[in-house]
């Protein structure tokens, strides 16, 4: 049987020196990790917004190219059907 006089706080210290010393060594190791796993991530996270970012060119390349060819066809449609409507209500004013 324990006395009451016999103590428990050396236990309690050096209890609580170990977990201190498990706990630092854990948080380091933990950080670690942590740092190569969000690099990694970064770096795949990065190397797809390039590629989407390079997609996106692509296709806003296509579209300006396709609404250049249409504006220019356009263009030229729309002033021939406009000059040929002014002449014939021209023609229509002169022939009243």
């Amino acid at each position: 049987m324990k006395t009451n006089g016999e103590t428990k706080l050396p236990y309690f210290l050096v209890g609580l020196g170990l977990g201190a010393v498990g706990g630092l060594l854990s948080a380091f190791l933990a950080r670690k990790e942590s740092r190569d796993l969000l690099r990694e991530r970064s770096t795949r996270s990065l190397a797809y917004l390039n590629q989407q970012g390079n997609k996106l060119r692509e296709t806003a390349e296509e579209i300006v190219g396709k609404g250049k060819a249409m504006l220019s066809q356009g263009c030229c449609s729309s002033q021939a059907t406009t000059g040929n409507g002014t002449q014939a209500r021209d023609e229509a004013k002169l022939d009243n």
